[in-house]
């Protein structure tokens, strides 16, 4: 992801601004300070914080790597099984004065009483190394389309749950993002007022997502039900341009209503193309708004 940079008061408020602006949680995006506020005569701050920001990069395991995790249990089940083969090879047998007469059966079957010696069973079935494989198998990193996968089969199953009638679509808009597309007719339910509903369905997904993978997961998914984000995006956009228009000619600030962290960063990147405009965000969430001010 590319980097940007926003100038605050200070460097917590140049943060806030940066996560609005890339639509992400402060754990989702890591920061460089580029500059901050000096100190002038009497205490005052001079100058502004100057930060740079993305979303955090995520790394992808090998392929291989992936596919063993993805097993689980078993996968460490074998790996475990061919250390305890190693080992029972390695140790020395013990020999009584009078050595047993050996059998035929017990030919066949050297490798499986190799494999049920009661040291070697006891070690491979510690509860440290239990918990060890539980957890290999919980942290699986899943790619971008993996995501979609998940999400796409949790909103089959809450369209079922609402018995509504509709398409579920996905297109790749990039190598890092894939935007799913419910279509059909009275979604509205889906949808909310201003969209609440659709943010709280999306939240959902993400938790399916973050339960079902505990790992790193790359990329974004996005959500959209029967276009909303799209007429929102464009009804947003002429409006903050309005806005913008009103705070050039008059010089005075304009506080916007508390918006979802993605319409911020719509006004965000609208509000910045603008010359001579600068923005800025106040309040905590869900109480989070936007201020529009004329740049000095």
């Amino acid at each position: 992801m590319e980097w940007i940079e926003t100038t605050a008061k200070s460097v917590e408020e140049a943060k806030d601004l940066a996560l609005d602006r890339l639509g992400v949680d402060e754990q989702e995006a890591e920061f460089e300070i580029l500059e901050e506020p000096r100190q002038g005569i009497f205490g005052r701050m001079k100058g502004e914080a100057r930060i740079r920001a993305r979303v955090r990069p995520v790394q992808a395991r090998a392929k291989i790597d992936r596919r063993d995790r993805r097993r689980g249990g078993r996968g460490g089940e074998s790996r475990s099984r061919q250390s305890d083969e190693s080992a029972s090879a390695n140790t020395p047998s013990r020999t009584d004065s009078k050595p047993e007469p050996t059998s035929p059966r017990s030919d066949k079957a050297g490798s499986r009483v190799s494999q049920s010696n009661p040291e070697t069973q006891h070690a491979a079935q510690t509860p440290e190394s239990a918990g060890a494989m539980d957890q290999a198998s919980d942290e699986i990193d899943l790619t971008v389309d993996e995501q979609a996968e998940i999400i796409t089969e949790f909103l089959t199953g809450l369209l079922e749950a609402f018995e509504l009638d509709a398409t579920i679509t996905s297109e790749k808009i990039d190598e890092e993002t894939i935007e799913i597309d419910i279509q059909g007719d009275q979604l509205g339910l889906l949808v909310g007022p201003r969209g609440n509903t659709l943010q709280a369905v999306y939240d959902l997904s993400r938790t399916v997502t973050q339960r079902r993978a505990s790992g790193r997961h790359e990329g974004r998914v996005r959500l959209d039900v029967a276009g909303y984000r799209s007429r929102r995006r464009s009804a947003l956009e002429e409006f903050v341009k309005k806005i913008c228009d009103e705070v050039l000619e008059s010089g005075v600030s304009k506080v916007l209503e508390p918006m979802s962290s993605v319409d911020r960063k719509i006004v965000h990147d609208t509000a910045t193309s603008v010359a001579g405009i600068r923005t800025s965000s106040e309040g905590d969430e869900p109480r989070r708004r936007v201020v529009i001010h004329k740049a000095d």
